[in-house]
């Protein structure tokens, strides 16, 4: 895990889908509920869409009810965070580790054990379900 991935934005562009490249890259937020992501429930992994490292495991999400994919942790070292202080508000922005993808945003009002709710965008989300 971690081996940051560097690229140009013209790179970025390429391999990305618009959305993706909007969101990831410029910081965008899809719409509440447009994510078949959101009605995942299989057991697997879900990936950064733009670099393929591995975030959050099947285990740790959850129906938060916001209309985003919801994870109460990410896997350990996926993920970094900044302070984002867009919209008049202050927030805590999630980013892929490796590739630094926009990928949410984490709120204090989840379940437990963390009582965290990484609020994701499924744009940036790869699953990958689990092989038998």
């Amino acid at each position: 895990m971690n081996d940051e991935i560097a690229k140009t934005d013209e790179e970025w562009r390429k391999s990305l889908t618009d959305e993706q490249y909007r969101v990831l890259r410029r910081h965008g937020t899809e719409r509440a509920g447009t994510s078949a992501l959101n009605d995942e429930k299989r057991p697997g992994l879900f990936r950064c869409a733009g670099c393929g490292q591995e975030l959050f495991s099947s285990d740790t999400k959850y129906e938060s009810g916001s209309g985003w994919p919801s994870f109460w942790a990410p896997l350990v070292g996926s993920v970094d965070t900044s302070v984002d202080r867009s919209l008049l508000m202050t927030r805590t922005e999630v980013h892929c580790s490796r590739c630094q993808g926009h990928l949410g945003h984490v709120f204090p009002d989840g379940p437990l054990p963390t009582g965290q709710r990484y609020c994701m965008n499924g744009a940036a989300l790869r699953f990958d379900p689990k092989q038998d």
